[in-house]
């Protein structure tokens, strides 16, 4: 899709997600966006963007307005007290993109006036530099069109993947939804590490984000998978397969990460009700 083909959208809920997707949108060109935002602070910091409208709620919407997209940024915990206001707008011209976690297609459907044609998503924040992962579902009703469109508004903030089944939406949620936060606990845990062998704070920060963050790097760029990736780094007999003894150990790292993902998993399913 081309920045010129993107229609008149409708953002509800401009937070750290919902604003670093704007961001993406006007780099790409978009022509008209309305955000509803109720945090008056946040509302005035869009002011001065580039097509950009902000107002407080649904009813501020300018009469006549049609978005092509109405993309539901808000907390799951919001959704039953919100969505129904902007069930006017479900019609053939226009798909809803929710990026809730856990809240389902039926829930929202049914929130939405029963008709609409949702697809549900899951970014995550690097989408803030545009280096996000989004894996999409299009609920009943949805065409290609809509689709298409709904994939370039993704692909504003990353890579974009499709599911086969709605409920692939729970896990990824887990993996890749929350993904970050486990990449940014392993940098602060480093740097800790580093800071009680002797090491000085500044140096150990320097070196715990530097060496996550240039790892992914090579990740991205290699064509081999992380195990082979491990493997290279880890000499025989040496410091680092020390290291892996520890983290690999029963019970120890890959069993926690198990036990995180599943318990994040059951936590979507939940937020689904």
């Amino acid at each position: 899709m081309t920045s010129t083909a993107l229609p008149p959208l409708l953002l509800v809920g401009c937070g750290k997600m919902g604003g670093a997707m704007l961001a993406g949108w006007i780099e790409r060109g978009v022509s008209e966006v309305v955000v509803v935002e109720p945090f008056a602070a946040a509302r005035l910091a869009l002011a001065g963007k580039p097509g950009v409208t902000a107002v407080a709620d649904a009813e501020g919407i300018p009469a006549g307005f049609a978005p092509g997209a109405v993309i539901l940024a808000i907390k799951p915990q919001e959704a039953a007290a919100t969505l129904p206001a902007y069930g006017r707008f479900a019609g053939p011209g226009t798909v809803f993109l929710s990026i809730m976690a856990g809240k389902n297609l039926a829930g929202m459907r049914a929130l939405l006036g029963g008709e609409a044609a949702v697809v549900r998503a899951m970014p995550n924040t690097p989408a803030a530099v545009r280096q996000g992962f989004t894996v999409a579902y299009p609920g009943p009703g949805v065409t290609a069109a809509q689709k298409d469109l709904v994939d370039g508004l993704l692909a504003a903030v990353g890579e974009v993947a499709w599911a086969e089944e709605e409920g692939w939406l729970d896990p990824v949620t887990a993996v890749s939804g929350g993904g970050p936060a486990y990449v940014f606990l392993l940098a602060e845990v480093m740097e800790e590490a580093a800071r009680a062998q002797g090491l000085p704070a500044d140096l150990a920060r320097r070196m715990a984000r530097a060496t996550v963050a240039g790892s992914g790097a090579l990740l991205a760029a290699s064509a081999e998978d992380s195990a082979q990736l491990r493997k290279n780094v880890t000499s025989p007999k040496g410091t680092t397969e020390r290291a892996l003894n520890v983290l690999m150990a029963p019970e120890a790292w890959p069993a926690l990460m198990h036990q995180a993902i599943e318990a994040a998993t059951a936590r979507s399913r939940e937020l689904a009700g």
